[in-house]
């Protein structure tokens, strides 16, 4: 069977948009600056964009004030179409903690990960019913190692469960994913080297230590 083509729905969603002449409120969950820059640079064509930054997923409190710190001076830096407002939610690492409790053996990928997407896009519905903002994304499906089908399945069902509309998305398609590298180059973006939780930490300092070694032999 084959998968839907969440790139192909969201430029429909876009062409329906641009027959209404319309400029719909977008609240962008953001889980960082590179991976936001090409995001914001598409959407801000087409929409009103909120970026909403909640990842309690991160280790350090360092980490998540620096990945914030940056953000915030991509979208100062950009010209971007429309005007894009931020947000910062709430970091409460202690919330994540207890979501992912007796996962923490899981890989990279597992369940762990499906835990932690789903409490960060459903604060993200959540903030965009009380915010008034119709549509919800997430910059996640830029990455080549996350399952955009998981995300967007989680994404629609929040959506659902606040009452707002979740605009599908594969953002790492028609180039998005290179894009980003580009963005982040031209605008100096700090790139982190893991995705944010303690665990995807060690498992790339464990990484580094193995390529290390076996330079060594």
């Amino acid at each position: 069977m084959n998968r839907i083509n969440y790139q192909k729905e969201l430029e429909h969603r876009i062409s329906e948009f641009q027959k209404d002449k319309s400029t719909p409120d977008l609240l962008i969950h953001s889980c960082c600056a590179p991976c936001s820059s090409y995001v914001l640079e598409y959407l801000s064509e087409y929409f009103h964009i909120t970026d909403f930054y909640y990842n309690p997923n991160i280790q350090s409190k360092d980490e998540y004030d620096r990945r914030v710190n940056e953000i915030q001076r991509l979208i100062q830096e950009m010209p971007l179409k429309n005007p894009v407002k931020f947000v910062e939610g709430i970091y409460e690492p202690k919330r994540y903690t207890e979501a992912i409790r007796g996962l923490e053996k899981e890989p990279e990928g597992g369940k762990r990960c499906e835990v932690c997407f789903r409490l960060r896009l459903e604060e993200a519905c959540r903030v965009a019913r009380e915010l008034g903002i119709e549509y919800v994304t997430t910059t996640l499906t830029i990455s080549p190692m996350k399952d955009p089908v998981l995300l967007n399945t989680i994404g629609e069902e929040m959506a659902e469960k606040y009452g707002v509309k979740f605009l599908p998305s594969e953002f790492r398609k028609k180039g998005g994913y290179l894009r980003s590298i580009e963005l982040s180059k031209e605008y100096d973006l700090y790139r982190q080297d893991y995705c944010g939780c303690v665990y995807s930490k060690l498992e790339m300092e464990q990484k580094r230590k193995a390529r290390l070694e076996n330079s060594v032999d």
